[in-house]
């Protein structure tokens, strides 16, 4: 049915939204009499049809049995280096359109009958005004992709000649039945709560929680958040769902794979045309990265469990037509009523490693000149917000930088007379001695000897001092 069974628990705004994506190619490929056949293997990326935005490259891969009978689907997602768009990288902070964030994937056949197509593949990266920088860095992923969903299929066949197709289908059923136990039972102990969260740029999540304790359910209501935005802060609805199912997976104590099951007792509902739902061709680059980190912040602001984490990813990313790169960086988490939060991690809807100095400064032409705790930046409190991080990164040669961030201008929030966390900043320092700040989304071009600063926020206290 498309339905999320399992994943691997890394990067949750990836594997929310996940089971989106598998139904959008298997009603695509129902819809134009196509099929599935053994042997294929489709790809997307349209933030309106089951993607987030067009850097995470979606591959789906279907799984037969010996009759070529349709029994399973495995999927992977990567954020690719560079699809495009009009910054290397594809992540432009002055996007407007989705078409300047890079090359748009539907439906599209990768493999047909085991043979990746490779020239087709080729023809489409090349293809739209601003095509892919990379290409062969796109097909080494892609490449990777495909092993990776063939070694899932050879898995899920390997079980099924061993258990027999009932019993594994039976535990598939099982894992998302006690997943919507484990999440009815935290339901029937919530109370209703709303949150309004401002970013940056004046646009606000707002989010109303309705918990029906007898029935062990939740509507969770988006109505008020602010209309399609016309930066690139619009977020498709699968990222909104990404960020709820990661939020009640998290307060569930038992063990349990995050799976389509956690949002079973759950209505969402999301205004069509909000910033949470945007309308074709609205740019939404940010709203992967960006505005799930501020559904996932205002979800816990509304049931009271949890501060402001440091609300952003700090997106990253720097090159040129030979070589781009791309990280989040980490800051402060949130503080609860029974914990501090924790300096310098990764928060939230992100979950990525950065790159070794030793290999960055190999592959790139930049010097990773400091990386260190910022001190003091997490909000006050009688349980404290977990400090952000200084990193200071120094260019070699000239490259095109850009920062997509928030948490600039509004700080991230405390709860019950906790302090607000320190904001975040970034700066270029220059090689003549000047310093240009930056602003939460920006652009700049750095010459050798050039260092690009970024301290990222801290989290929320709780609690008064």
């Amino acid at each position: 049915d498309g339905n999320l069974i399992a994943n691997a628990p890394h990067m949750p705004v990836h594997l929310g939204s996940m089971g989106d994506s598998v139904r959008a190619i298997r009603e695509a490929r129902a819809a134009d009499g196509r099929g599935m056949k053994p042997g294929d293997v489709y790809m997307l990326n349209a933030p309106y049809n089951g993607g987030t935005h067009l850097p995470d490259v979606t591959v789906v891969m279907p799984v037969f049995d010996a009759e070529g009978g349709l029994l399973f689907y495995v999927a992977a997602r990567g954020h690719q280096g560079d699809i495009g768009g009009i910054t290397p990288g594809s992540m432009p902070p002055n996007s407007r359109t989705v078409e300047e964030e890079g090359v748009l994937i539907e439906n599209f056949l990768l493999v047909e009958g085991g043979r990746f197509l490779e020239a087709e593949t080729r023809a489409l990266l090349a293809s739209g005004e601003w095509p892919a920088r990379n290409p062969d860095q796109n097909i080494g992923d892609l490449k990777a992709q495909i092993a990776a969903c063939a070694r899932g299929a050879e898995s899920l066949t390997g079980l099924v000649a061993e258990f027999g197709q009932e019993v594994v289908e039976a535990y598939m059923a099982h894992v998302q039945d006690n997943a919507e136990e484990a999440v009815r039972r935290v339901l029937a102990t919530l109370s209703d709560g709303s949150f309004a969260y401002e970013l940056d740029d004046g646009s606000v999540v707002k989010v109303a929680v309705t918990v029906d304790r007898q029935a062990r359910t939740a509507r969770v209501d988006f109505a008020g958040s602010s209309d399609q935005v016309p930066s690139n802060f619009n977020a498709p609805a699968s990222i909104c769902r990404a960020a709820a199912l990661y939020v009640f997976r998290t307060l569930v104590d038992d063990e349990i794979p995050m799976n389509d099951g956690c949002l079973r007792p759950v209505e969402l509902v999301i205004p069509e045309g909000s910033m949470l739902r945007p309308r074709y061709p609205a740019a939404v680059v940010a709203g992967n990265v960006e505005t799930s980190q501020v559904v996932v912040d205002a979800l816990y602001g509304a049931l009271g469990v949890m501060a402001g984490a440091q609300g952003t990813m700090n997106n990253f990313t720097f090159g040129d037509e030979r070589r781009q790169y791309y990280e989040t960086i980490c800051g402060g988490s949130g503080a609860g009523p029974d914990f501090d939060g924790t300096d310098a991690v990764q928060t939230h809807m992100t979950n990525s490693r950065l790159t070794d100095p030793e290999v960055l400064e190999t592959r790139y032409p930049v010097l990773v000149e400091a990386f260190s705790i910022r001190r003091g930046s997490g909000g006050a409190g009688q349980h404290r917000g977990g400090d952000g991080v200084v990193r200071r990164i120094g260019f070699r040669e000239p490259m095109t930088a850009t920062l997509l961030s928030n948490r600039r201008r509004v700080p991230p929030f405390g709860l019950a007379g906790g302090e607000a966390g320190a904001l975040g900043l970034a700066r270029v320092e220059r090689s003549d001695g000047s310093v240009q700040a930056m602003a939460a989304t920006d652009l700049v071009e750095v010459a050798a000897g050039d260092t690009i600063v970024i301290e990222t926020p801290g989290g929320g206290g709780w609690g008064a001092a």
